[in-house]
């Protein structure tokens, strides 16, 4: 299995991706992704404790996050919680909603 790792850039912040070749899917670093939406000071707490609310909600979401090496800020290999397009596309709509109402979503334009 090939994969590719990645740094991307989303509003001059950085998302760490991994190209799996045989599946051909993308997966990103889901600690990376909520401290863009959420613009939470501690992003790994936000994510804990979301993954508590979609655990008594029954949601399967979490099931569906692997872990994943990638190359953390440091400069070494780490394992951190991702997630393919389909499943981030799905973590975020609990969060939109919350960052919207809490005014922090800037215009992305």
């Amino acid at each position: 299995m090939t994969k590719e790792n990645a740094i991307k850039l989303f509003e001059s912040k950085k998302v760490r991706v991994l190209r799996d070749d045989s599946s051909e899917k993308w997966y990103f670093s889901v600690i990376d992704i909520i401290e863009i939406l959420s613009e939470s000071k501690n992003p790994r707490r936000y994510w804990s404790d979301l993954k508590i609310k979609l655990n008594k909600e029954g949601s399967q979401l979490y099931e569906k996050i692997v872990q994943l090496k990638m190359k953390a800020f440091d400069g070494k290999m780490r394992e951190t919680d991702a997630a393919d397009t389909e499943h981030i596309l799905r973590l975020i709509q609990p969060i939109i909603p919350l960052v919207c109402n809490e005014g922090l979503v800037v215009s992305r334009s």
